[in-house]
């Protein structure tokens, strides 16, 4: 298994966020599923849902994660919410590196992401209702997948990260050389 650390859950639970503070605290590098997809195709994932499907683009993800598997080592990857439902899906996360689940209640994703037009899957009516129907069956499959569920939805940056790098075993880069202390 590779020495990457991988943060999977519901749209709004902080993957990128957290994604990107836990890789100034650990210093190394980030990687986002979605922005990876988005350069690679060139078109945004609403684009990409739209003209191509979600079939198709759940295929982008397998890929996604089979190129990560051969070429990243000891990064910080932030998957898409939909990523880690595929099964084949789960198998190659386990072989990229340890899995943290960031778990949310649907009433905090809804407060959220009330406003964002960009989540193709929270279009229309009833998006509440959508969000914790999603929910509902998704969860069960993070829980699978993952060697770690963190519960994010009262915690702010600082601890999720403290949990993490102390599930890890790692320590957090503090602007001196690690040495220095």
């Amino acid at each position: 298994m590779k020495n990457n650390i991988i943060l999977i859950g519901f749209m709004g639970c902080g993957k990128t966020s957290t994604g990107i503070r836990l890789s100034y605290a650990l210093r190394r590098t980030l990687i986002d599923t979605d922005k990876w997809i988005e350069k690679k195709q060139k078109m945004s994932i609403s684009e990409l849902f739209a003209s191509k499907g979600e079939a198709c683009f759940r295929k982008m993800e397998t890929d996604c994660i089979r190129e990560l598997i051969r070429t990243e080592d000891n990064r910080i990857i932030a998957t898409g919410g939909g990523l880690p439902l595929r099964e084949e899906n789960a198998r190659l996360l386990a072989e990229l590196g340890s899995i943290y689940y960031l778990r949310i209640t649907p009433e905090i994703v809804y407060e959220r992401l009330k406003y964002d037009t960009t989540r193709p899957l929270l279009q229309g009516e009833d998006p509440k209702g959508k969000i914790r129907a999603l929910l509902e069956q998704r969860a069960p499959l993070y829980e699978a997948c993952a060697d770690h569920v963190i519960d994010v939805g009262e915690k702010n940056f600082g601890e999720i990260i403290d949990e993490i790098c102390r599930l890890q075993g790692e320590e957090r880069w503090n602007g001196k050389d690690r040495e220095e202390k």
